[in-house]
């Protein structure tokens, strides 16, 4: 894995608004897409990422399996609240579908990728990894490869919804650009498998006592919702939402996997898998340095380096209530002071490829920036 210096495309902002409808490729002024640079792959390390892909997959759902037999003790473990634990069970025990997750590993090329995290129910950065990055593919290196069948496997991801004859509702909060930028995309591609769809606003969902409706007073059926389920858990309208009124995507079993408690319960289920990193939910059980991440957090915030009683970094934030985990440190790859993580995506369980965030330190932010890749 190299990180290369590349000249980027004179009128790369132009193109990507006009011709892509990429609208939030700079963040307080600050590029997010950063076509300056490039990483370039060996199609042996492609493998190796897919490989692990596919293993860290079959390890989540296997941890899914595992937390709904054992029940009580093991939600409780993951701090979900009480209300939700039949949803998971049902919608587990029903086979519901998933759509989609990213993998953020730690990897160099020199030893096995290390899962640093799962996002498992709200990921985001997949419209640039999907179609902005390939764009960049064709036009700067049309020679080359890239580990990209995001695309073309949403498209068939929704076609085996079963969602024929039902029109999907995509909801996000209001006002936020890169949500919007990946609701919009995702219901491109089930427009493209053929389904109805339409957007509103999570806070104009109502609810008439029976079903949700949208502004149309219409009912909501079929509702893919780009808001975490930990969150609606704790609202009045997260309630409804439990009792099956609607089928949700992602379903409530994703709500397993979308904490940092996980890490823990996968160590637990697997320890010294080549793939994970020892993780625990006490503190001083993990030796040597530690990051401790609270169990729910997002965009690298609240985040601490410990060695002993020593905070090595930290990150700001709110979140931090419902605990921590505290997790083995990896040396992140530093190359001349970038610090890459990779997203490695699934589509409904399967390996689709990767999109490259990196920092110039070792916790990926939400101002990181996004880099292409491609191999050979």
């Amino acid at each position: 894995m190299i990180r290369e210096s590349v000249t980027a495309r004179p009128d790369w902002r132009a193109h990507v608004e006009t011709d892509l409808g990429f609208a939030f490729h700079t963040i307080d002024g600050a590029p997010y897409w950063d076509e300056t640079a490039c990483y370039r792959f060996t199609a042996a390390e492609i493998d190796e990422l897919e490989a692990a892909t596919v293993e860290l997959e079959q390890l989540a759902l296997a941890l899914v399996d595992r937390v709904v037999d054992t029940g009580e003790e093991a939600l409780e473990r993951l701090r979900i609240p009480r209300p939700a634990w039949e949803a998971i069970a049902g919608s587990w025990h029903a086979r519901e579908k998933n759509l989609y997750g990213r993998f953020d590993l730690a990897y160099r090329g020199d030893g096995p990728p290390k899962l640093l995290e799962y996002n498992a129910d709200t990921p985001t950065a997949l419209f640039e990894a999907a179609v902005v990055q390939w764009d960049w593919l064709q036009a700067v290196h049309p020679e080359r490869d890239q580990f990209n069948s995001l695309h073309e496997r949403l498209i068939e991801a929704w076609k085996n919804f079963g969602l024929r004859r039902q029109r999907v509702t995509f909801a996000a909060a209001a006002g936020h650009a890169e949500d919007m930028g990946t609701v919009e995309y995702l219901r491109d591609t089930a427009v493209q498998a053929g389904l109805e769809t339409e957007f509103i606003a999570m806070g104009d969902i109502g609810w008439d006592g029976q079903m949700f409706r949208n502004l149309n007073n219409e009912p909501i059926g079929v509702l893919f919702k780009l808001y975490p389920w930990e969150w609606l858990v704790r609202e009045d309208f997260g309630a409804h939402l439990l009792t099956g009124v609607a089928k949700v995507i992602e379903p409530a079993w994703k709500m397993v996997l979308s904490n940092k408690a996980a890490l823990a319960l996968l160590w637990e289920m697997a320890p010294n898998h080549p793939n994970l990193l020892a993780a625990a939910l006490e503190p001083d059980t993990i030796p040597g340095k530690v990051v401790r991440k609270p169990i729910f957090s997002r965009e690298g915030a609240n985040i601490e380096v410990r060695e002993g009683d020593r905070v090595l970094a930290a990150t700001d934030g709110a979140y931090g209530a419902e605990g921590f985990v505290y997790q083995s440190h990896v040396e992140m790859p530093d190359l001349n002071g970038n610090f890459p993580v990779l997203g490695s995506w699934v589509i409904a369980s399967q390996p689709a490829g990767i999109g490259i965030r990196e920092d110039a330190t070792p916790i990926t932010r939400d101002t990181s920036r996004f880099v292409p890749h491609y191999f050979e």
